[in-house]
Order: structure tokens, then sequence, then C-alpha cells
């Protein structure tokens, strides 16, 4: 149990946290991995699985050492840096040597922008050979491979720290046709968009913009479009998106939203930056994200297999050190001492992406035509993704998909992705794409998402909705289903308007990372017309009036209020 300060809930009147809470948090964070630090303080060696890269040490040493550098470099107390001064003198003869596209070169970034965060207390007061054996050890970083993706940013940071200016060009020019627009990034080449643009491509030019004192150009304002939806991503209970690989780093998903702070490229109010932030750390930490003994866990809400990948060891979720970035902005700083204010709601389509974030205060939620990072991930190939539920397992009934059923009762798969666009129709976002034998467009306005999808006449057809965990409801809403779970989480609705005529409730018995075992809703039915369409809704409105729709060459929806719109399965149709 973490000791912290009291609430104070005149400056912070959502969360009560305050910026002593993150110093507190990140005090008892670094006093919990104490015990596991090996004699020499090169590696801290925790319990449970190793990564399959087997340098788990040397991560445990590495971003534990971000997280004491961003708190001594925010005014904390230099002696937390001591355990590392005797990890570094011993660390380049027994950790493993940064190689082409190998886990040290991640962990070289860390260490590398450690040292920078507090030359003057730990680099500059080395002995000369123990700089110059790190130094060595270092610069394997700039002289090897790195993975193509986000890792030509690992050897930036190091050849900034390092004094190697082609090493820093040569990464950002790789990493630059990888820009897509509307602030975000492809993770590498082809539509990977996760997590990792905040994490990684907008936060280590922002580092570098800080640490090297150079104007961050186009990264400023990438940044600050970027943070216009991204920021839809956080419920106000202090959720964050349940999407893509490495989601065990968690709060780390808070970093983009305190480097905007700190590059005057965001579009949030400090009072919102603190809010959404604070909102997030607590949240975690009150859903059991540590150990009894104080450490982050492998997972989501404590230990979840399925969240993990093979490169995930007991070391991986203190890449959530990020999020102490904050720590940089001093205590008078706005975003420390304004009022709290509540996160942005709304709609937004990112056409270069093909996703529509939504957000309705309770709950948030990201609509995927366009991101496939491995075809059947369920971490990535779901057509839908939120705050407040996560995906099933692979191998069993998989929620928000849709598939054409085959005679033996199987569902195909997604298939390989085809974004067709995306854009804003006044308040109403769409996204299109396809996948397979499947044309699919997405129609959100407030909390319902119109799920439209054209088949070869005569071919039976099978819609999931939200996964709800723990024992529910299951009640009958013609053509549809009403999920609502005992526990007062957020209801999921998945109603039939066009081509589906059956209606049931999956059983998943893994469960997701929100809990076990789970239930899907389904909608299967064999579409005349080529046509079918649904409505899906989540959260813990209980009336929520759905449009009608009426199908012939397209599909008219027409909304509760009037509102009459026309799409094709690639977009809307032109006004008349």
């Amino acid at each position: 149990m973490l000791a912290l300060p009291p609430e104070d809930r005149s400056l912070s009147p959502h969360t009560g946290w305050t910026r002593a809470h993150w110093e507190a948090v990140a005090d008892q964070l670094l006093a919990a991995v104490d015990p596991y630090r090996t004699p020499d303080g090169a590696q801290v060696i925790l319990p449970g699985r190793e990564s399959w890269s087997h340098c788990d040490g040397l991560e445990g040493f590495a971003r534990t050492f971000l997280l004491a550098a961003f708190r001594v470099a925010g005014g904390g107390p230099v002696e937390l840096l001591e355990p590392y001064r005797r990890g570094l003198a011993a660390g380049p003869r027994v950790w493993q040597p940064v190689t082409d596209r190998s886990q040290p070169m991640v962990e070289a970034a860390s260490i590398a922008v450690g040292l920078w965060l507090t030359r003057e207390h730990l680099w500059d007061t080395l002995d000369a050979p123990v700089r110059a054996q790190a130094e060595e050890w270092l610069s394997g970083a700039v002289r090897h491979e790195p993975v193509d993706n986000n890792w030509w940013l690992f050897t930036v940071m190091v050849g900034a720290f390092l004094g190697d200016r082609e090493a820093v060009e040569r990464g950002l020019a790789r990493i630059e046709p990888w820009y897509v627009g509307d602030g975000w990034y492809s993770d590498g080449p082809g539509r990977r968009f996760d997590h990792y643009n905040g994490w990684a491509m907008h936060l280590y030019p922002a580092l570098l913009s800080l640490l090297a004192k150079r104007d961050p150009g186009a990264y400023g304002p990438r940044l600050r479009e970027f943070l216009r939806s991204y920021a839809l991503t956080f419920d106000r209970r202090g959720g964050m998106l349940y999407h893509g690989r490495s989601v065990t780093y968690r709060f780390a998903s808070v970093s983009p939203l305190f480097a905007g702070a700190l590059l005057g490229a965001t579009p949030l109010s400090p009072g919102q930056t603190r809010c959404v932030a604070s909102g997030v750390l607590r949240h975690f930490l009150e859903r059991d994200a540590l150990s009894p003994e104080g450490l982050l866990t492998l997972g989501w809400y404590g230990p979840h297999e399925p969240s993990l990948q093979d490169y995930s060891g007991w070391a991986s979720p203190y890449w959530a050190s990020k999020a102490f970035l904050g720590l940089l902005l001093p205590p008078d700083h706005p975003v420390w001492t304004a009022v709290e204010e509540p996160g942005p709601a709304g709609v937004l389509a990112v056409p270069s992406t093909g996703l529509v974030v939504h957000n309705t205060g309770d709950v948030a939620r990201l609509v995927n035509h366009g991101s496939q990072y491995q075809v059947g991930d369920p971490l990535y190939d779901r057509y839908a993704y939120s705050t407040a539920t996560g995906p099933t397992v692979a191998g069993e009934a998989a929620d928000n998909h849709v598939g054409i059923v085959a005679a033996d009762g199987s569902v195909s798969p997604r298939g390989p992705l085809t974004a067709r666009g995306a854009g804003m129709l006044g308040e109403v976002a769409w996204a299109a794409s396809a996948a397979g034998r499947v044309e699919s467009l997405s129609v959100v306005r407030g909390a319902v998402e119109l799920r439209i999808h054209r088949v070869a006449p005569g071919t039976r057809l099978r819609q999931t909705g939200w996964a709800v965990t723990g024992p529910c409801r299951i009640d009958a809403a013609p053509p549809g289903l009403v999920l609502r779970p005992a526990d007062g989480g957020p209801v999921s609705w998945l109603a039939g308007l066009h081509g589906f005529a059956e209606a049931a409730a999956l059983e998943a018995p893994s469960g997701t990372a929100f809990g076990t075992p789970a239930v899907v809703p389904a909608l299967t039915g064999v579409t005349e017309t080529g046509w079918a369409v649904s409505a899906a809704v989540l959260g813990w409105e209980e009336e929520v009036a759905l449009p009608a729709v009426e199908v012939s060459g397209h599909v008219t929806v027409v909304w509760p209020d009037g509102l009459r719109q026309a799409f094709t399965v690639t977009g809307p149709l032109p006004e008349d």
C-alpha cells in the first residue's frame, strides 16, 4: 500500500492528486526495487518471468534509472542516484553489449537520457575511466542497426548524448517518411498506429529539443496536433485505451501530455493536462498494478499474460517511468498550480490514419479502419477498442469483429486491411475500410457507432460487439442484446438495424484484461441485399436513442433528431 499525502480537492477537484502525490509515488516505486539490486548495482533482478532477450537485469537498471533521473532533475533528492553511480562503474563489464536489433539498444537510450538529465550530479562527477567505459558501451547503439521502427529514436538519444550529430540526423531522417499527418506516425513501415506514437515517436523528439536546447521545428506543431485526437483516448475515470502492444507500460501513455506542456505545444489547458495524467496514474495504482511488494506487475489490472509480448520481462513495466516526465515542469508551473479541469470529450476522425476517436466522458473508444500490425492479433485487429473493455484472446469468441460464417459455423478472420478514408460531417465522424470479402464503414455520433458492411448478396455474416466481463444480465432487445455487468461496469448494447435476424451471447472463458470470464454480444443473419447494419453502444447511459436506416443502393441514416445522411461503403454521399 502506497503512503500518499492528503488529497487536495480544492486544487484537484477530480483526482485529489497534486505534484506531491507524483513525487511520493516515484520515491516509493524506487524504494520498492532496492532489495532487488545486485551488490554491484548494475542490475535490478525482479521476481517473475524473463523476456526472450535475457537482459532483464539491465532493463531493471535502465528503466528505474530513468525514473530516478526525472525525480532528481525535477528537484528530488540527489541520493536517489547513488545506486546508479555504482551500477555505472560495474555495468559495462556485465551488461550484454549493444548489437544489431538487440534489446540493450533500447536500454542504452534510457541510460543516456538519465545521464543527460542528471549530468551535473552524476556524469560530470564520474572518474574518467568509468566515463570512458560507459561511453564505449553506449556507443554500440550508434554503431549498430536498430529495428526498423521507433528504435531509430534510441540511436538518436544515445547519439545526441555522445555528441554524434550524424547518428541524430540519420535517425530523425528515418522516421520522417512514417509521419502520415494529423500528428500521427506509423511505427515503422506500413500502417501501425498505437501508443508508440505517444511514448516514443513524439516523446523522444521532445526530449531531444529540451535536452539539446534545439528548436523543436516541425515536432512541436505535430505534437500539438497529435494531442488534439490523442487526448480523447482517456476517460474521466482515469482509464486509458487498451489497444496495441506493450500496454503493460500503462501510465507511460501520459508522457506526451507532459511533453506538450514542456514544449508549449498542447491544445490542453494546464488543468486538463494534470487532471488526465493524475487520473491515469491513480487509476492503475488503485487497480492492482502493484504487487504486494510494491513492484509493477506484468499485465494490466494485475498480472495478465495476454497483455504481454515475447519481449516482456520482469522489468518491462518500468517503461511507465516515462510518465514522470512531468516532474521536469517546476512546482510553480501552471500544470501543477492550475485547478484541475476534465479532459476533452467529443468525436474526431483522424483521416490520415483511418481512425475515429470518440469520448463521452465515462468511456473513450477507438474505431479502427486503418491500423493493422499483424493480421489476427487481438491487440490490433479488432474494429474497436475502449478504455473500459479489452479484446478477448485469440481462439475464443472475438469481440468487435465482423466475418463471413462458413457452412461449418466458423467465422472468417478479418484479413489484410485496406484503409479507405475517414472524415467529419459536422459532429458526425466516419471511417471506411475493406478486409477480405467485407467492405466496412463506421459512422459515429455521440455514444452510437453504426457498423455498416457490404458483402455479396446472400452471404451469412456475423457481427460482434463490446465484451463485458464477470457475471452479467443479458436482456433481449430485438434484434439484438443488452449486456449489463453485475459489478456496475459499462453496458454493452448491440442492435441489428438491417440484415441481421439472430442474436446470441457468446462465451469467452479466458476473459479480457478487465476480468474473467467474458461475454460477447453477437448478431448473425443472411443479408439478401448485401448490406448489413448494426449499432454498437458502450457506456453507463441506460437510454440511448438509435437511428433508423433505409437501404437501397446505399444506406441512409435517419438520426432521432431528424438529421438524414447518406453513405456508400466508402464514405458519405454528397448532399443534394
